[in-house]
């Protein structure tokens, strides 16, 4: 779908735009905006909302043919509730229902002429990504391993956005189309099924990113591992025949003194759980438990077709957890790559197990700051529910800055999260009779013991940890990945690139 700017004044108005269709906004107490009224020269729309055709009602749709007032061939009108105060949520609806219209019509383009401006604590950048990122999504493919293909569907193909066509957002529309592709590539990365994204594939896709956006790539083995002591890391991927690949993607855009930000992503293909291995119903869903390594994946790509002025780094461990006779057992204690030993008393709890090692790499650049992605915890879940990630970092003056530029970020891009807290009273519930310390905690509060193991290797730089088990994927019947949270980590980077 391809998106453009269409601006509107004196000499070229709404009403003398041809186009396949125009959508308009229409309101609950019958008023009309001011797109609908540039249209409703004949009192065609008017007479639609007083005889109850449609009622404004957010979501509610009507579409209109041969309007006199129209150059366009059809007028959809759309339902955004109150004219008092346009809601986001009331917007987003608006513009979903309209793009579920425009998927049934015989127009090749569209207008959307919704109120961009007038959303309640939103500004055009805002709407202008809404539009762009809900486009993505209703045309999203998931047929990609079935033999037969879903019909291509018919519609509209091209799509423009009835606001100023200024600078400020043309860039929001190509920071837009940026980031929605990169939440497309987390997405098909996470629905891809784990006999095919193995750690082997990511670290190809790696490859071609590189390739495309002219990052540097470089992919270590085994024998690399080794010899840098990852024997955390290497802990979780023993009982597998996949080869682990530690992935590092590097987009040097900023100058060259400039310390880099650093993305570390959980790159688990598949989870078994190991030999403390997971009840079978549902563990199909183990292939999203790369969701971190496909969040930075698709950030990378965001942040390539945007050629962001920023220096970012991207690591991925990633490997299988699987069950063997040669893999981890309870009780088995190894070393970190920072020298710390780990009593594995559940080798279900494995992404920490991996992201530390990375974690302790990542020390290597000197970072401006590195976050941390992973599915990590069920218990994210229990706490936040699949509405809002959740945030965790150390409690002090530049941490709680860093959680701050964090948070903003995720509000800005309707990609939230939550902070949650970690402290030495979580380091306490960690605590082993054998090794520094174990990798799960004793009972309560299982995402703060979580991301509290992970804080004790992150202590020469300043860290954010984003537990997204509750936000990169979705169950049931609309089972698959969501791309989140690329829209918050883009918003993030381009905030510190400006």
């Amino acid at each position: 779908m391809d998106f453009s700017i269409k601006a509107f004044d004196t000499k070229n108005t709404i009403a003398t735009a041809k186009a396949g269709v125009i959508a308009v906004a229409v309101f609950e107490n019958k008023k009309l905006s001011q797109a609908a009224k540039a249209l409703d020269g004949a009192g065609e729309i008017t007479a639609a909302l007083k005889s109850g055709d449609i009622t404004g009602k957010t979501g509610t749709t009507l579409l209109l043919r041969g309007v006199k007032g129209a150059a366009a061939e059809r007028v959809l009108l759309v339902g955004l509730g109150s004219d008092d105060a346009i809601s986001e949520k009331s917007f987003t609806s608006g513009v979903t229902a309209a793009l579920k219209v425009f998927s049934t019509l015989g127009a090749s383009d569209a207008i959307i002429a919704l109120p961009a401006t007038e959303v309640k604590d939103r500004d055009v950048n805002w709407a202008i990504r809404t539009v762009v990122q809900s486009g993505h999504e209703a045309v999203f493919r998931t047929d990609g391993q079935k033999s037969k293909k879903d019909p291509a569907a018919a519609g509209v193909k091209k799509i423009a956005l009835a606001v100023a066509n200024d600078a400020a957002n043309k860039l929001a529309l190509a920071q837009a189309v940026a980031i929605a592709s990169g939440m497309d590539l987390t997405k098909e990365l996470g629905n891809t099924s784990a006999n095919i994204c193995t750690p082997t594939h990511l670290a190809n896709v790696a490859k071609k990113l590189g390739k495309d956006y002219k990052f540097e790539v470089e992919v270590l083995d085994r024998k690399q591992l080794e010899a840098l002591k990852m024997n955390s890391f290497l802990s979780v991927t023993n009982g597998s025949e996949q080869p682990p690949k530690f992935i590092v993607i590097k987009h040097m855009g900023g100058k060259a003194k400039d310390a880099p930000v650093v993305l570390v992503g959980k790159g688990i293909t598949f989870d078994t759980g190991g030999i403390s291995l997971k009840p079978g119903p549902g563990m199909d869903e183990m292939k999203y438990d790369m969701g971190g390594a496909a969040s930075v994946l698709g950030t990378f790509r965001a942040i390539g077709e945007m050629n962001l002025k920023l220096n970012v780094i991207g690591i991925i461990a990633s490997c299988e957890n699987m069950p063997s006779g040669r893999a981890t057992k309870p009780g088995d204690i190894v070393t970190s790559m920072n020298g710390l030993t780990i009593e594995i008393l559940n080798t279900d709890a494995e992404g920490r197990l991996v992201l530390c090692d990375a974690l302790t790499y990542a020390e290597r650049f000197n970072p401006a700051a590195v976050i941390d992605i992973a599915t990590l915890t069920g218990a994210c879940i229990v706490a936040l529910g699949h509405h809002k990630s959740g945030l965790f970092t150390r409690d002090d003056e530049a941490h709680n800055a860093l959680a701050d530029e964090i948070m903003a970020a995720g509000k800005n891009a309707s990609d939230t999260a939550w902070r949650l807290p970690i402290g030495e009273e979580y380091n306490e519930q960690l605590k082993s009779n054998f090794a520094d310390l174990a990798n799960i905690g004793t009972p309560g509060g299982a995402s703060c013991t979580a991301a509290a193991f992970l804080e004790n290797f992150t202590r020469k730089y300043t860290w954010a940890h984003l537990d997204i088990a509750g936000t990169a994927w979705k169950s049931g019947g609309s089972k698959g990945a969501t791309g989140r949270p690329v829209p918050l980590l883009s918003n993030f980077l381009i905030k510190r690139a400006a």
